[in-house]
């Protein structure tokens, strides 16, 4: 469709061992590719490499290479979990309480303030399964149990240049494993209503938001859980269902468009994922 960025299509054919994010040489890693291939776009999909990239955006605008990313600022928001119950108050979205450390109420959950993916994170019943390693973590925090009453929506949120809400996917989590979604269905319902003005506009918010919420269908009660600043694995299912979110990413800043709010995505369409199994004769290697 857009034939004169079609160089960065092969760089993922290329045999080339990239450095982990913590390698010092990363930065210069990226920045090599993106001058080789003319990359115009660079839009990072993992926690860790967020705040490394949003500080280094400028140095990338001049070899012509565009980072989609959020404010350094909205992204340690987003990273430290305790930041994020703050942004959630400034944006009038109810939460799950969190407990002081002195003050702890059961049943609760503990997880560590910068997690993702789900590690380390698990419910605390009693105080008897409280144990000193996961009370003494400094990187531990504990909050309300959300009961079982409610059910786990992810929010695909686009956001322009301006930090201008333009589309809000929310997909139901029918069932998780590892963190990542491996059934979802898309829900036009009380969750879309009450986010819509809410997140109309997220100050530092750049591309893809996504954000993970609770919703109790009986009482109409929404919870906000954490956001992600980045393209969430469950995505597929909002692109698939009319939220095309790259094409106007290409759109917006690569062909100078102005993005309008859209809302014609398509409700009730569900995604189911599931794995292939591979038998390898071992012998043969």
């Amino acid at each position: 469709m857009f034939p004169e960025f079609s160089p960065a299509c092969h760089v993922a054919d290329e045999a080339v061992k990239a450095p982990r994010v913590t390698d010092p040489d990363y930065i210069q890693f990226l920045k090599n590719i993106c001058a080789e291939h003319a990359i115009g776009l660079l839009i990072p999909t993992i926690d860790t490499e967020l705040l490394l990239l949003s500080d280094v955006r400028q140095e990338f605008a001049e070899l012509g290479s565009q980072i989609i990313i959020s404010s350094s600022e909205l992204i340690g928001m987003c990273r430290d979990k305790r930041l994020t119950a703050n942004l959630f108050d400034r944006l009038s979205i109810d939460q799950p309480a969190i407990y002081n450390r002195e003050d702890i109420q059961f049943p609760c959950f503990c997880k560590p303030y910068d997690g993702s993916c789900s590690q380390g994170a698990l419910p605390v019943f009693s105080e008897e399964m409280l144990t000193p390693d996961l009370l003494d973590d400094p990187k531990n925090m504990f909050m309300e149990l959300v009961g079982k009453e409610f059910s786990e929506y992810t929010v695909d949120a686009y956001y322009d240049r301006e930090g201008a809400l333009r589309c809000l996917v929310p997909r139901e989590r029918l069932e998780v494993r590892a963190g990542e979604v491996s059934k979802g269905i898309t829900r036009r319902n009380a969750v879309y209503d009450y986010l819509r003005n809410r997140l109309s506009r997220l100050e530092g918010a750049v591309g893809c938001i996504t954000a993970q919420f609770f919703f109790n269908p009986d009482t109409g009660i929404v919870k906000g859980l954490e956001i992600n600043p980045r393209f969430g694995g469950g995505y597929p299912l909002s692109l698939a269902a009319g939220a095309d979110y790259p094409d106007w990413l290409v759109r917006e800043y690569l062909l100078g468009e102005k993005i309008e709010f859209f809302d014609k995505w398509k409700t009730d369409l569900m995604m189911l994922r599931y794995d292939e199994q591979v038998i390898v004769d071992a012998s043969n290697y």
